[in-house]
């Protein structure tokens, strides 16, 4: 007699979505027989010997697995789904588009005190007052002036929270003397009944009146109302975006709508919130990394109970949960810190983009240096194009002059031209701005006798010296030792540094202009938070000192007295071998240009090079950014590159080289026939070893895919990642993929 074939169980289950590298749903049976569980909730499941927290995705009437083999759910976390409806989708498109598991979606875009199993909104002890206090024992509290104010400010405000009560400047002592007397009692509140913030009334009156130009674009925006259109405000350094974000926003608020502000830097909110919370009489959150965990979920809570106006946050801000959303800005929209370059490696921006299309609200992208793709999404008319070629208040675009030092001996990185420049604006009363692009006292140690050169052992590439603390540091896996007293091949004293780095350039410029303060601002210095606000409020006093620093000072801040930017080194980019090289150096080198002549005073940059003929150098200088970006989408087109094609970099690494190159082999093999039976026009390059072959002691290769057509590609990722899932990997081998890859190393 055959074996009967099983149908599975038939009943019902939930549709989990388990946080962990593999591409699927699970099916988990309810705690209690037919118990109903709301989609897009958490639960916490056992997977495999772990407990871990799920979401909840679907219901079905059976499973494909038979009763024995379906666990139920250990416990259900929440009574409501954390993520609204929309933003629930979003976060399924981005699991798709990106081809990341939608566990670790969902789990990332969580705060990290919602990855474990604590509630979604806990209970809160609170005190209120008594409903029947008689005259007589109040009058008892005659003799307790503070005892009878803190009864006052409980029964103004219903009840009040111990940290309520601290703040308006009651002790705990007060609360317990209360509570003895018996005049308040403790009771829970739920921290969800947060209230609504109230529309805005009025701001403070500190807007500024709006050029020709920046009212042009207001009014564009203003005329879209309140539905989905992506605008690109291509302004020049100093043109007053900021403004413009600022008088769309006090639309939206004096409806009731929230605003959420991306910016790119974590330095850059304290800043944004400043100037924000001057203008505007509202709830203001912050969100990004540097918050505690409880800071954070707070923010987050509050956020999406809809109690907070203004969400400041950096690129994970971008999946806050807000019930009335108006309106979002991705200020530096260029910048490449809003892709996410570890786990799910999503572009914040992209998803802005989409999330104001699945919300149907506005979206304004701004930058004084656009990415080549949003510049050609305006070209193609998918974005409206504003721009802002003027600066605002009147200041007058900074003088550049480029300073040809093939040919010259410098001074530690310094010609005499530019230190007579920096002098020049200093004995005036001026501010200085000096950029390098390079950490540390110096890229490279090397030994003069036999030519070792300090390298890092777990990865390719050359340790940086550093003299505070003195040491030698890989800039990539974080790995600091000792300087060597003696080379460590030859045993000689012949160690010598070559080039220059902030801390050598920071010796220098001490010594050289010994009368001014040096005030050096990159990640090293920068470190603590009440460090960097300190730096640039001495910078604010306008007093002159010479500024120096690296990226971290070309992102939006505004230094009134500035007069001189000087970029020590042009050249990285020129020749740089990712292709996207080019417009970063451009963009780099017209941001920091633009800390420049932002006030009353004319500004000035000093740029130096060693190829001082190159064309696109020639185009930036003497024409524009704009320019130069039209030039090398020219050059994008013909080369069939991004924006005009799409890239997806699938990268592995393991204990050797081999077993990386193997692995994409194997993987690659199921490409090609893939594509053959498809007929696709996909192209592939590789497998081959990573520009950084070697990384943290883990060797790196990878295979690049090529497509011009966005669905071709994705149609091809759908059946390629579910066929390399089939493929089972040794422990130590591990691959990701990378859709429209920021950076190729």
């Amino acid at each position: 007699m055959p074996a009967s074939i099983s149908s599975g169980y038939r009943g019902l289950v939930y549709k989990v979505a388990v946080p962990s590298p593999l591409r699927r749903v699970f099916d988990y049976l309810p705690p209690e027989p037919n118990q109903s569980i709301a989609i897009g909730t958490r639960v916490q499941v056992q997977f495999g010997r772990r407990k871990v927290v799920a979401y909840v995705l679907d219901k079905a009437s059976n499973s494909e697995l038979e009763l024995h083999k379906l666990k139920p759910i250990y416990a259900v976390l929440d009574s409501e789904a954390i993520f609204p409806t929309k933003l629930f989708s979003l976060l399924q498109w981005c699991a798709k588009y990106y081809h990341h598991p939608l566990g670790e979606v969902l789990s990332a875009a969580s705060p990290g005190k919602l990855r474990s199993s604590i509630p979604l909104y806990p209970q809160e002890i609170v005190y209120r007052a008594y409903s029947k206090i008689d005259r007589s024992e109040l009058n008892s509290l005659s003799r307790a002036p503070r005892q009878r104010a803190l009864l006052k400010f409980i029964k103004k405000n219903s009840s009040a929270s111990r940290d309520e009560i601290e703040l308006a400047g009651f002790s705990a002592a007060i609360i317990k003397s209360l509570e003895e007397k018996k005049f308040v009692e403790r009771a829970e509140r739920n921290l969800n009944s947060l209230e609504l913030f109230s529309p805005l009334n009025s701001v403070n009156p500190s807007s500024l009146e709006l050029n020709s130009q920046q009212q042009q674009a207001f009014d564009a925006i203003k005329l879209n109302g309140d539905k989905f259109n992506c605008f690109l405000i291509d302004g020049v350094t100093g043109s007053g975006k900021t403004e413009i974000y600022m008088q769309v926003m006090q639309q939206h608020l004096s409806e009731g709508r929230q605003c959420l502000v991306l910016v790119p830097e974590i330095g850059l909110t304290p800043q944004t919130v400043n100037r924000f919370s001057k203008r505007f009489d509202c709830p203001i959150a912050v969100l990004h990394s540097n918050l505690t965990d409880n800071e954070r979920l707070d923010a987050w809570r509050r956020a999406r109970a809809g109690s907070v106006a203004i969400i400041i946050g950096t690129r994970s801000a971008i999946f806050t949960p807000l019930p009335n959303l108006g309106l979002i800005i991705v200020d530096e929209e260029h910048d490449g810190s809003f892709k996410q370059q570890d786990g799910f490696k999503y572009s914040a921006r992209d998803v802005a983009v989409m999330r104001g299309r699945e919300e149907n609200v506005p979206i304004i992208l701004g930058s004084a240096t656009p990415s080549l793709e949003s510049l050609q999404n305006a070209e193609s008319k998918k974005f409206s194009y504003l721009t802002l070629s003027e600066r605002a208040g009147g200041a007058i675009k900074s003088k550049t002059t480029i300073v040809d030092t093939s040919n010259e001996i410098l001074d530690s990185g310094f010609s005499e031209k530019l230190l007579f420049k920096i002098d020049q604006h200093l004995t005036v009363g001026n501010q200085v701005l000096v950029f390098i692009n390079r950490r540390g006292f110096a890229p490279i140690l090397s030994c003069t006798n036999c030519g070792w050169i300090a390298e890092c052992e777990d990865c390719v590439s050359q340790m940086s010296v550093h003299a505070k603390p003195p040491s030698l540091r890989c800039h990539h896996c974080g790995i600091a030792k000792q300087l060597p007293i003696l080379c460590p091949t030859c045993h000689e004293e012949g160690l010598t540094t070559i080039g220059a780095g902030t801390q050598r350039l920071e010796n220098f410029l001490e010594q050289r202009f010994s009368t001014f303060p040096v005030i050096r601002i990159d990640r090293d210095s920068t470190r603590s938070k009440s460090k960097l606000t300190s730096m640039l409020n001495q910078i604010q006093i306008g007093k002159p000192c010479i500024l120096l620093g690296t990226q971290i000072l070309t992102k939006g801040h505004h230094f009134p007295a500035i007069t001189l930017v000087a970029i020590v080194d042009a050249d990285a980019g020129l020749f740089s071998p990712d292709f996207r090289g080019q417009e970063f150096m451009a963009q780099t080198v017209v941001q920091v240009s633009g800390r420049a002549g932002r006030a009353k005073k004319s500004g000035e940059v000093v740029i130096q090079t060693r190829h001082s003929t190159h064309k696109a150098l020639i185009q930036l200088t003497q024409k524009n950014y704009k320019e130069l970006a039209m030039y090398l989408l020219e050059e994008r087109k013909a080369a069939s590159m991004p924006p005009f094609a799409q890239l997806v970099l699938l990268k592995a690494e393991g204990n050797t080289l081999n077993e990386s190159i193997n692995l994409l082999q194997r993987m690659n093999k199921v490409s090609i026939k893939l594509i053959r039976e498809s007929n696709s026009n996909i192209r592939t390059v590789g497998p081959v070893p990573a520009p950084m072959e070697k990384k943290a002691g883990r060797y790196r290769a990878q295979l690049l895919f090529k497509a011009e057509n966005k669905n071709t590609m994705q149609q091809f990722l759908t059946q390629f990642v579910y066929q390399i899932d089939q493929i089972k990997l040794s422990r130590n081998l591990r691959w990701s993929l990378d859709v429209d890859p920021r950076e190729m190393i």
